[in-house]
């Protein structure tokens, strides 16, 4: 393809892209925007290269299957340490599952190619397929999550909306001081400009914990010098959408045209936004650190969550993906 053409392509996604974004930066159409953008503008570049666009595409080949290695050890390294430090649960051992599905991906192609079974050759393309399918939904994911995370948030704003998360003991978390700690912070920096904002504190009580998450971070914020008349509990949700569901409805009742600015940790950022754009809540989400062994686990769980809240689309998706090696099987038979 001319070198024109990938680039007028890419400008074309681009300009999607931007349309998409100014009229809802919260939506996960525009990760696949972004990265049909990224992928025909990167095709483009290296068009132009001419004959020296030969040397990338070689190092580009080059890294695929080391980046894929290294991926692979990647996963079962910070899978070994999220049991060590979380426990062995479902939900500390999804990068270890991620790399059993690349280990065992790869022993099914090498068994199928190297016996030419065209039962196993069939499958191993039907399941590649699918793979394909869910590693583009999670580039697109992952590309968008760290695009949004990145943009500049409005600080002239009525509100700041902090998520629970669970407590320890009745106590508030590392994880979720870290989110209260990031709140403050957007807090004062309202209030350094002039403005005269409220913090809310949105988390329920669980069956086994003494008092609401919203209590919890209420009494952490005032212990931290927030004063009290400045924080809102929000403390009858039990889901993230019932935490921007009934927040929501705090802001409306004290101020009817309110904006706002709804903090979490930074590998739920774009999940959250989902959820506050269909709570229909007036305000962007904003991301707190997270420790560096936690966040891989923390994100894929998140994937999995978005996957699993589309299955009935995802499924299709996945179906006709690996609908090809299906085929493969009919034709050869």
């Amino acid at each position: 393809m001319n070198t024109l053409v990938w680039l007028a392509f890419g400008l074309g996604w681009a300009a999607v892209f931007l349309v998409s974004f100014l009229i809802d930066r919260r939506r996960l159409r525009n990760g696949v925007y972004l990265v049909f953008a990224l992928f025909f503008l990167g095709f483009g570049a290296l068009g132009s290269l001419g004959s020296l666009a030969v040397i990338p595409l070689v190092l580009l080949a080059i890294a695929v299957p080391l980046t894929t290695v290294a991926l692979t050890v990647f996963l079962f390294v910070n899978g070994l340490t999220m049991i060590r430090r979380e426990g062995l649960r479902p939900s500390s051992v999804l990068t270890t599952l991620a790399g059993l599905v690349i280990v065992g991906f790869f022993v099914l192609a090498l068994t199928a190619l190297g016996t030419r079974n065209q039962v196993l050759v069939s499958v191993m393309i039907s399941i590649a397929g699918m793979l394909f399918y869910i590693s583009f939904v999670f580039c697109c994911f992952l590309a968008y999550s760290v695009f949004y995370g990145r943009v500049r948030q409005r600080r002239d704003v009525d509100f700041v909306v902090v998520l629970g998360a669970g407590l320890i003991r009745g106590e508030v978390s590392r994880l979720l001081a870290g989110r209260l700690d990031r709140g403050r912070q957007v807090w004062e920096q309202v209030r350094g400009r002039g403005g005269a904002p409220l913090m809310i504190t949105s988390g329920g009580q669980g069956p086994d914990e003494p008092v609401s998450e919203a209590r919890a971070m209420a009494d952490y914020l005032i212990s931290t010098g927030v004063p009290a008349e400045a924080v809102l509990l929000e403390d009858k949700s039990t889901t993230t959408l019932e935490n921007l569901t009934f927040s929501r409805q705090i802001m409306l009742k004290d101020k009817p045209d309110y904006r706002c600015t709804i903090v979490t940790s930074n590998y739920h950022v774009l999940r959250a936004a989902l959820y506050a754009r269909r709570a229909k809540v007036n305000g962007q989400v904003l991301g707190a650190p997270t420790a560096r062994y936690f966040w891989p686990n923390a994100f894929l769980r998140e994937f999995v969550a978005v996957l699993v809240e589309h299955r009935v689309k995802n499924i299709v998706l996945c179906l006709m993906f690996g609908a090809v090696g299906l085929l493969g099987l009919i034709k050869g038979a």
